[in-house]
């Protein structure tokens, strides 16, 4: 029997609604646990960037929770490596800080979050600082976490993640031995420039001699241009930050 269009038209409106609703409740209900699921991942990756990349992956969430809430403190800075604390009357924190959508703003409007990894049991401790970075690669973003020593010049580790990059070639950013050669690297050069760190183009040449170079990766020349210009950029962004921090150890060290 033929519908007549009315019905059809009620038909998929009603049905619509439903369908609306069901996936709004569903939401609602999955919202909290995939933002629970984004802030532990968040955390292991800072914690990569300070221990060891495997005995993060044997912790429970629970492990890197209690871990992470007791030996890292937070702060945001803006462009002049000032604190934020609040902004358009809105409380600021490094948890309510999207990075990734911060990308999109002129560097002179967004927040910048500092982590500072203290040494266990003594909050006034402070062993080193992680900075967030963002780029782009071949196919997609990439992002991570670097880890420099209290000296603000030394790289003590580094994370590095991707959403879409070439599996064996441009992933490889991911793996513990790529980012195991930044580490002891400096961003500063004997003139007291900020330089960073930069990959080179191919692979298997010894840089242990260049504390501003590391080896590159066979057939992903454009992902290592991603990830070196994300850090000249992202050191750019927090080197007033950076210098006010190496100012005051110096003169703590007087």
């Amino acid at each position: 029997m033929q519908q007549s269009n009315t019905y059809i038209i009620t038909f998929s409106v009603i049905l619509t609604v439903i369908l609306g609703l069901l996936l709004s409740g569903t939401s609602q209900v999955l919202g909290p646990m995939q933002k629970e699921a984004i802030a532990l991942d968040n955390k292991k990756q800072i914690l990569g960037a300070l221990i060891s990349g495997d005995e993060v992956a044997a912790m429970t969430p629970e492990e890197v929770n209690s871990y992470y809430e007791s030996r890292v403190s937070t702060i945001v800075v803006d462009i002049n490596g000032k604190e934020v604390t609040e902004r358009d009357g809105v409380a600021i924190t490094a948890a309510t800080v999207d990075v990734a959508k911060n990308y999109k703003k002129p560097k002179e409007e967004r927040l910048f979050p500092v982590y500072i990894y203290h040494g266990e049991g003594n909050l006034d401790d402070v062993v080193n600082y992680v900075l967030p970075l963002y780029g782009a690669g071949l196919w997609n973003a990439i992002w991570g976490y670097i880890a420099l020593d209290t000296d603000m010049n030394t790289i003590g580790g580094i994370t590095l993640a991707h959403a879409g990059e070439t599996p064996g070639l441009g992933a490889r950013i991911t793996d513990s031995e790529v980012q195991s050669r930044y580490v002891g690297k400096t961003i500063y050069d004997e003139s007291g420039d900020l330089v960073a760190v930069e990959m080179q183009k191919g692979e298997g040449y010894d840089y242990s001699g260049n504390p501003h170079k590391v080896d590159g990766m066979s057939g992903a020349t454009i992902t290592a241009k991603g990830v070196n210009n994300m850090l000249e950029n992202y050191l750019g962004y927090y080197q007033a930050y950076i210098e006010t921090k190496k100012s005051s150890t110096a003169v703590a060290a007087l």
